[in-house]
């Protein structure tokens, strides 16, 4: 009997995006990443200066950026790993003043 993953996994808009835009064979690939990912989400790299808080997890020359939030794993950027890391810094930054803008409504 094949164990169950004890993280639910969550992707981004723009990660599903570029997710299905690319061939199957990777496709599959990250998948087995993902599912991987939500068996021990901590074997996932910690990431450090601006983007601490966050893991990234390697699948071929791709990442996705990671972040563990109790029993969800929410997946907030994915790409070749050349770019990745601003691009997840300037998604985590936006997101934050989304959060702020949010709370100050609220």
């Amino acid at each position: 009997m094949a164990k169950t993953p004890q993280h639910r996994i969550e992707t981004a808009k723009a990660v599903r995006d570029a997710i299905i835009h690319l061939p199957p064979h990777l496709k599959r690939r990250v998948k087995a990443a993902f599912r991987a990912i939500a068996g021990n989400p901590h074997q996932a790299k910690p990431l450090k200066d601006e983007l601490i808080g966050l893991r990234s997890y390697r699948v071929g020359r791709n990442r996705p950026v990671l972040r563990i939030k109790d029993s969800v794993i929410e997946i907030i950027a994915f790409g070749p790993r050349s770019n990745i890391y601003e691009r997840a810094a300037a998604e985590l930054s936006i997101s934050l003043r989304a959060k702020d803008e949010n709370d100050k409504k609220g």
